[in-house]
């Protein structure tokens, strides 16, 4: 009894979160998945009341699989593997040296790291862990006395505010978040009729799907079944698994097969295609050949060959390696990609809000320098942050409970993946001396196929040395957001922001109506050198002098010259300006340069303003503008701002809109078992994937109900007996 009571004394010590508590919050959203129908059942358990020897890893972490419960989360689950090929990325997430439960200094927590918005998160978790029956019911290892899959799990629920909405995602975004690095998608089907638009990714060809089996040891490559077929009848929609293995057997075949082994993170055998067990495949095989293959397989693994998996699944992720020094791979080249730079930016409206190539406002969108110094394989990435609800600076919803109960409206989508469609271009350019209109209105070096909904997207190329100016977008104009942009690459880069006008540097009026090219000029006049005063002094001719040049057009080039100079309001002196036009742009002005000549425009008298301007139409030909103070010597720094407006056509493109991303995670299957015994008809719907994975929690709940309800439950264990047979 003494015993008893300091045993409970111990476990009132253990750490209980605060943040994401043992309750129906941390569960659930908004009780709009199947998981609800368990509302008020989950049980919260430590790992020392699961069961008795509780262990965070095993010896050999490559063997344990990892197993789906009733969360719909196969696309994170499928992303954990990551962490079993990688002793750096383990260690990256869950960081070692953590107490053990039969540690002394064990206190019921658990500490762990997820990539978010470019930054590693540190999540910390208490360790009670959500259970039905006294068993889990979300995800857990094969081998049962193992924690670290449904710990982390938790962590990832506590990121996203609750197990719910882990409910359906992307498999590429689970694995950006627990490697850092990038992950890419094919889809394995041709396009429609509508090329354009049902294009959502790349096609993936053959001889490429055969090169990145080859990297099946050093990253996660994921398949997806978006549509059911004849051998997913088991399977239905939506649903991830993960490629284990691959063979090339033309050597013990007649003829060339090539056979993949999959894994279904529902941990039991789905699989009615040739290759199943007993399946007509295994008879263009040696009888020796296809036992053994057959014994290789574990429960929830099956095989296809190459022509079934192109026919039955629908898209393939593949991560790029991660090295054990933390540096992405090519998934292209194999390369270390030794050099990354990161830069965050808005699409802010009215300002940096553009949309795509097909709005004349696209040239107002975010644009960043990017200079190759060598020869390089380059990997541009372009990741957006969540919209439509509060988040903080990780991308981490903040009480998304009480955001749901003050605004219902924000629940559609509010799992995180409500993402803008962007885009992502680069130009290559001379130097950074431009003109920008010209530059965007001609074909990008490399750009994204499509505006697509992913919340990552991602350029890879080939790019000799010189300065690139990439421009990410949104497809639709003023749409905001804030984005982060990555570049990694295997020679030396640096990466800076295209800044804006600065506003002390713009005109007191505003450009008129079109499309204008803006150059900064900046100047300072010094006493005794070039501060030559006014036309009035002989020393006029001194004064700094900037070349204007106008190209051959159809008629005269609308300009405005605004000149500023940098001073409180009460140190302002007199300044003015003079537009002179010159024999050619190699003309310089000399002691008696001015004496013949008059100004085409002039902005006098000299005022005493911060800011000057003239707005003028000038025909083609080669200028310079004198900038003066009105008495000589007078000191001060200043800008020349020239504004030409560009009289052409507005762009031509033909930017095109990806289709909304399928997400997935679950397929929801339907029984109906009548009750008629006198009584009123008893309908049970559930999703498949309960009824396959959880006889442990329904033979834990049949206890408590009466005898027609026992009658109902021996009926249910029969059929999940029959399906656990397949």
């Amino acid at each position: 009894m003494l015993g008893e009571k300091k045993q409970l004394v111990v476990a009132k010590d253990l750490y209980t979160d605060p943040t994401f508590p043992a309750s129906d919050t941390s569960i659930f959203f908004d009780y709009c998945t199947p998981l609800a129908q368990f509302r008020g059942e989950i049980s919260w358990l430590r790992p020392k009341d699961i069961c008795s020897s509780p262990r965070l890893f095993s010896n050999n972490l490559q063997d344990v699989q990892v197993k789906q419960g009733i969360l719909g989360d196969c696309w994170f689950l499928c992303a954990c593997v990551a962490l079993q090929k990688s002793k750096y990325l383990l260690n990256k997430v869950i960081p070692p040296g953590q107490p053990s439960w039969t540690d002394e200094s064990y206190q019921g927590c658990f500490t762990c790291r997820v990539w978010q918005f470019g930054h590693w998160v540190e999540v910390t978790i208490d360790d009670r862990l959500p259970c039905l029956g006294g068993k889990l019911c979300f995800s857990q290892c094969q081998t049962e006395d193992l924690f670290w899959l449904p710990l982390l799990e938790k962590a990832y629920a506590k990121v996203h505010g609750s197990y719910e909405q882990l409910w359906a995602g992307q498999v590429a975004d689970a694995l950006v978040d627990l490697t850092g690095g990038i992950a890419e998608r094919w889809t394995l089907k041709g396009p429609g009729k509508n090329v354009e638009k049902e294009k959502t990714g790349m096609v993936l060809e053959k001889a490429v799907f055969r090169r990145l089996m080859n990297l099946k040891e050093q990253c996660v490559i994921s398949c997806s079944i978006l549509n059911s077929r004849q051998g997913t009848s088991e399977l239905g929609e939506f649903h991830a698994f993960i490629v284990i293995d691959t063979l090339n057997l033309s050597e013990v075949s007649s003829k060339e097969i090539f056979l993949l082994r999959i894994r279904n993170p529902w941990g039991r055998r789905c699989w009615k295609g040739p290759w199943c067990e007993g399946g007509q495949g295994w008879n263009q095989l040696d009888p020796a050949v296809a036992s053994e293959l057959l014994s290789q397989i574990q429960e929830g693994e099956f095989w296809v060959d190459e022509e079934e998996f192109f026919r039955e699944f629908d898209e393939i992720t593949v991560s790029f390696p991660v090295n054990e020094e933390g540096q992405l791979q090519s998934l292209y080249t194999e390369k270390v990609l030794y050099h990354s730079q990161n830069l965050f930016g808005s699409w802010v409206r009215g300002q940096s809000a553009g949309g795509c190539r097909n709005n004349s406002s696209f040239p107002t969108n975010p644009k960043f320098w990017l200079r190759v110094c060598e020869s390089s394989e380059v990997c541009i990435a372009l990741l957006q942050k969540h919209r439509k609800y509060s988040t903080d600076w990780a991308g981490r919803i903040q009480n998304p409970t009480r955001l749901a109960e003050e605004n219902p409206s924000l629940t559609e989508g509010i799992q995180g993946k409500n993402y803008q469609a962007v885009g992502l271009h680069v130009w290559k350019v001379e130097k950074k001396r431009f003109n920008l209109p010209k530059t965007l209105s001609a074909p990008p070096v490399v750009g994204t196929v499509c505006h697509s909904y992913d919340r990552e997207v991602h350029v890879c190329c080939d790019l000799s040395p010189g300065f690139y100016l990439v421009v990410p977008s949104t497809f639709l104009k003023d749409a905001v957001g804030n984005f982060l942009l990555r570049v990694f690459s295997t020679g030396r880069i640096s990466l800076s922001e295209l800044k804006p006008l600065p506003t002390d540097a713009a005109p007191c009026e505003e450009l008129p109506p079109g499309e204008w090219e803006t150059v900064q000029l900046h100047g300072c006049w010094k006493s005794g050198l070039n501060a030559g005063g006014s036309r009035n002094f002989p020393s006029f001719h001194t004064n700094p002098c900037f070349p204007l040049s106008i190209p051959a057009g159809p008629g005269k080039s609308s300009v405005k010259v605004t000149l500023r100079q940098h001073c409180l309001d009460s140190r302002c002196c007199p300044i003015g300006f003079h537009i002179f036009q010159v024999p050619n742009s190699s003309w310089k002005p000399q002691t008696t340069s001015f004496v013949h000549l008059e100004p085409l425009v002039s902005c006098v008298p000299h005022c005493y303003s911060q800011e000057v301007s003239r707005l003028c139409r000038l025909p083609a030909g080669s200028y310079v503008i004198i900038p003066s103070t009105y008495l000589p010597n007078t000191e001060g720094n200043f800008t020349v701002v020239i504004a030409t407006k560009i009289d052409r056509k507005r762009i031509h493109s033909q930017e095109t809109l990806g289709q909304v991303l399928q997400e997935v995670g679950y397929t929801s299957r339907t029984i109906k078992i009548r009750w008629s015994r006198k009584s009123p008809s008893l309908y049970l719907t559930l999703p498949v994937l309960l009824l396959s994975t959880l006889p442990w929690a329904l033979s834990g709940t049949k206890q408590m109900v009466g005898s027609k309800e026992r009658f109902f439950w021996k009926l249910l264990d029969h059929t999940i007996n029959r399906r656990k047979g397949l």
